[in-house]
């Protein structure tokens, strides 16, 4: 059985638009995943990426262009300039490492945190977003206030291993054969690798 290592941050569009197929795909290849919830713009000034607002106007341009394409092809609703970003990622972060920790499934969660900043225009460093979502994917909303201690650890070391593996932007995929994806529009690559092409 396949494994993959999910590097992502909960306010990247890209994260966002990943959603849906990532989740096919692990599925389809019958795939483990362990979610991997990292400090984006503490990502990119370990490894040279510079945060949106601070790139050069053309890539900033590009990334608008680039952001409503995806929207279009994976149909999911997209809001361009969503009314809570940047946020404060480490409370959903924190919980979706509180319900990882109990064992069940938590795709659905990180996509309900995610369509909550980039559709639904509310704060996901807010309890009781965090809460709502939790409750919508079928988890204890007290998640939200429990293991905050070692959500902020993990967090941390989540950042750290993945400086350590390679890992640059989000979403970012590694398989158990240490073969690196980045972003959303290199999934069809992690399917053709977990069929074995390469």
């Amino acid at each position: 059985m396949p494994h993959i290592d999910y590097y992502f941050a909960t306010i990247s569009p890209f994260t966002y638009l990943a959603g849906p197929q990532f989740e096919e795909v692990a599925q389809k290849h019958g795939a483990t995943v362990t979610y991997k919830p990292l400090d984006i713009m503490g990502l990119f000034g370990r490894t040279g990426g510079v945060p949106p607002k601070d790139r050069h106007p053309n890539r900033q341009e590009y990334r608008l262009q680039d952001m409503r394409r995806r929207a279009i092809v994976t149909g999911l609703p997209f809001n361009m300039k969503p009314a809570h970003w940047p946020t404060n990622m480490a409370p959903s972060s924190y919980a979706i490492i509180a319900a990882q920790n109990t064992g069940a499934p938590v795709g659905a969660l990180v996509q309900a945190l995610c369509r909550s900043c980039w559709a639904d225009d509310k704060d996901i460093s807010d309890d009781a977003v965090i809460r709502a979502c939790l409750e919508e994917t079928g988890f204890d909303p007290a998640l939200a206030d429990s293991g905050l201690l070692e959500g902020a650890e993990t967090y941390a070391a989540n950042l750290e291993e993945a400086v350590a593996k390679g890992v640059f932007g989000a979403p970012f995929f590694i398989s158990d054969k240490d073969e690196r994806f980045w972003g959303q529009d290199r999934i069809d690559d992690l399917d053709r690798h977990l069929s074995g092409e390469f």
